[in-house]
């Protein structure tokens, strides 16, 4: 296998003008709005059983497949296969070299017309089977989850790491939620309210698609009662996911209580201002004795922004930061 040497990320040093929790993760979404994939792209189909299945799009090198490595990029609460942070990493990471494998959620943008399931934060075996899928390709797989995506990450090595297939070498999680009740009570805040109301916005739009499509799992209407995070988890990803209450939920699906059984290298790298992810949620959680979990928690970086200047496109650092650590174990 050809594997592409790895390079080290410059120091994250964003301007002064763009530092502040708000400002990071605003300007995140503003500098990376435009950005399109325009890779030739094959969908891949991972089979979780029961009849779950998950859409992935793979944009390969030219080649011998199992001549490079790939990465599998997972996005967050909202997101799809073309949200912008991993079109942004992914723009980064098949310029070093790797196969680019963008997993969609469990019935989340396209992957919908395959499984109209809903994702939720605890479907941590959905990840290992799209983990299997892109192993059949490939023998060197990094994976980079994105907020939602990093806690489903974490997930799955801390609790299904026995599952996980030995061609994983390294995990980043960027933003992760590693305890899901203190993000949502932070979510409720005054300041979050706008957060709160595109989340909300974007999940009942896809609630809707869902319900076009299959009428006989999802209420009409049934996206119009929950007005918070807190209620939608409660009336709609508890039932739906097999969980007794929205609390249960967020106990059984939060990352952070399985974050010492890690035993792949991997990163956590996160922002002390981010407006949605209390810094303690993210520092209170012991690391394996190890060593092989790094945490970096930056002074500023918002949410999911990490706007400085980069070689990533949209100024998304994060990109490659987490494409360094990923390249520093080939």
């Amino acid at each position: 296998m050809i594997v592409p040497p790895g390079r080290a990320a410059r120091p994250f040093a964003p301007p002064w003008w763009t530092r502040g929790g708000h400002r990071q993760t605003i300007l995140g979404f503003w500098y990376r709005r435009h950005l399109r994939w325009r890779l030739p792209t094959e969908d891949l189909i991972a089979d979780v059983g029961d009849g779950v299945r998950l859409l992935l799009r793979a944009s390969w090198q030219p080649g011998d497949r199992a001549a490079r490595p790939a990465v599998l990029l997972v996005h967050g609460l909202g997101g799809w296969d073309l949200a912008a942070y991993g079109l942004s990493t992914g723009a980064l990471a098949h310029a070093m070299g790797w196969h680019v494998v963008r997993m969609n959620m469990r019935g989340a943008g396209d992957s919908a017309r395959v499984y109209a399931g809903l994702y939720n934060a605890g479907l941590d075996l959905d990840l290992v089977a799209a983990m299997k899928t892109v192993a059949a390709h490939t023998p060197h797989i990094g994976v980079i989850g994105f907020s939602l995506g990093a806690n489903l990450a974490l997930l799955a090595l801390g609790r299904s790491g026995a599952l996980v297939p030995p061609q994983v070498a390294r995990v980043v999680a960027v933003s992760p939620p590693l305890d899901l009740a203190a993000c949502v009570t932070r979510m409720e805040s005054v300041t979050n309210r706008p957060y709160q109301a595109y989340f909300m916005r974007n999940l009942r739009n896809a609630y809707r698609y869902r319900q076009g499509l299959r009428p006989d799992l999802y209420q009409a209407g049934g996206e119009r009662r929950p007005r918070t995070l807190r209620e939608w988890d409660q009336m709609i990803t508890a039932p739906h996911g097999g969980y007794a209450s929205g609390e249960e939920y967020y106990q059984r699906s939060s990352a952070g209580l399985h974050v010492a059984a890690i035993r792949l290298p991997t990163l956590i790298l996160a922002a002390l201002d981010d407006p949605i992810i209390p810094g303690e949620s993210l520092t209170k959680w012991p690391l394996p004795a190890s060593g092989v979990v790094v945490r970096e928690m930056l002074s500023t970086g918002g949410h999911v922004g990490f706007v400085a200047p980069t070689e990533a496109p949209g100024r998304f650092w994060a990109a490659e930061r987490a494409m360094a650590f990923l390249a520093a174990g080939s």
